[in-house]
């Protein structure tokens, strides 16, 4: 474990203060499979691993703080050395128990049978209904078990509540062990980045880009990619989500990479735009600037108090002034936000939680109102401008323009630290990059 058993102990304690009285069920992620007999490289659950720091698949974590001896149980894959010589060493219920500090641990066979004696006794069960349907199945059939059992016993569960409720606020605020491990993955993804920047070349091919990536992600210790790298040339860019990564890069394109590596279960996120050649062109360059411009304002907005909808409304103001100045949008700022006219070329929100996921966990609002950011919060900072090729009623020279410029944000006591900030942005910074690399 990277991160002391003592800190998965208070996590935990913490959690169960919250839950009070209940019985919480954290399953592992299911294992997926690639094709046929061949599996995708696990990853845990984020849940569970936040709570115990357990790596492997097919565990289940229960926490019964009423217990008088099993308040936190592990239950595990079994020892095996034939299939341990095929799949790699398992820690076992021992393991379990000496590593991560279970009270008690049992193969995940036992599932059945001890699993009920604990929801038998439950007011409460803390279990999110998710994408092990097979696990699913199996709760609400114990659930249902155990409240037929109330009316003769007086005891049992009468709710199933999601633990989210609870843990995702935990989650939301990073110790500095967890920004520790975040600055460990931004420092491959640094890496990473500044390798793409001096090493494209117009004729490459976008997934020669993703390859150098990728290389410079597992060669500084990250697990590798926290989600599908985007290497996205020309108008590819304007496609959100493209990882195809397929396109020849031609000079005179822009290439649009939203790449960033994981560290033991703890993500980054950044986006660069780049030209493929050793500039931008002046249009391109016009473009580029009202993108930095709003990404930098709604960066500086950034300190305790300042409501998150706020950071997202100034990049979308500055958008809109700029792509009216543009010619492609006309009217008043606030009546084209209002009416969503900007969301031809700016579709998406500038911010979300960034932590164990690259979408992470954690309220955005607190009733009806946007929440307030505080210390310890991570967030990106990352608007965009997509112009599509076929757009209609778009003068010529815009058409295929794509550009996002993307940082990681630390809300700190005072304000902010830009967690990404090693990584160019600055025009005349990434034009001597691509220089050098002509």
């Amino acid at each position: 474990m990277t991160i002391d058993a003592r800190v998965y102990a208070a996590r935990r304690e913490a959690f169960v203060q919250k839950m009070g009285a209940g019985v919480a069920v954290f399953p592992a992620a299911p294992e997926s499979i690639r094709s046929n007999d061949t599996g995708y490289r696990y990853r845990q659950d984020s849940d569970l691993f936040y709570l115990t720091g357990f790596p492997e698949p097919e565990a289940v974590c229960v926490l019964s703080p009423q217990h008088e001896s099993e308040r936190f149980i592990l239950f595990v894959r079994p020892r095996d050395k034939e299939k341990e010589t095929w799949t790699g060493r398992r820690f076992g219920d021992e393991g379990a128990k000496a590593i991560f500090g279970a009270d008690a641990a049992y193969t995940i066979d036992k599932l059945d049978e001890i699993l009920p004696q604990h929801l038998a006794t439950a007011e409460r069960v803390y279990y999110s209904l998710g994408r092990d349907e097979r696990m699913n199945a199996k709760m609400l059939d114990l659930m249902g078990r155990a409240r037929m059992m109330r009316p003769r016993t007086g005891k049992g569960p009468t709710a199933l509540l999601d633990p989210g409720e609870l843990l995702h606020d935990l989650r939301l605020f990073k110790s500095e062990g967890e920004l520790g491990l975040m600055q460990r993955a931004i420092t491959a993804t640094t890496a990473a980045h500044h390798a793409a920047m001096t090493q494209t070349r117009p004729g490459m091919y976008e997934y020669e880009i993703e390859a150098v990536l990728e290389f410079q992600f597992r060669r500084h210790g990250a697990t590798g990619p926290a989600y599908p790298s985007i290497v996205a040339s020309g108008a590819n860019a304007t496609i959100l989500h493209y990882i195809e990564n397929t396109k020849q890069m031609q000079d005179g394109d822009l290439l649009l990479i939203d790449a960033a590596s994981e560290f033991d279960c703890y993500c980054s996120d950044v986006t660069r735009t780049f030209p493929v050649g050793a500039r931008f062109s002046p249009l391109q360059r016009e473009v580029y600037s009202l993108v930095l411009t709003a990404q930098k304002e709604a960066t500086a907005m950034i300190r305790p108090g300042v409501r998150f909808d706020d950071v997202h409304m100034r990049a979308t103001e500055i958008l809109v002034d700029g792509l009216r100045d543009f010619g492609l949008l006309a009217g008043e700022t606030k009546e084209i936000i209002e009416k969503g006219e900007h969301r031809k070329f700016y579709m998406h929100r500038t911010s979300h939680w960034l932590g164990m996921d690259v979408h992470d966990v954690g309220l955005y609002k607190t009733g009806e109102e946007s929440r307030v950011l505080e210390p310890g919060m991570v967030l990106t900072v990352e608007p965009g401008i997509y112009i599509a090729e076929d757009a209609e009623g778009v003068d010529e020279r815009f058409r295929g323009i794509g550009i996002r410029i993307e940082d990681d944000v630390l809300v700190t006591a005072n304000g902010h630290e830009v967690l990404t900030k090693a990584i160019p942005k600055e025009i005349d910074e990434i034009e001597a990059l691509r220089k050098g690399a002509a």
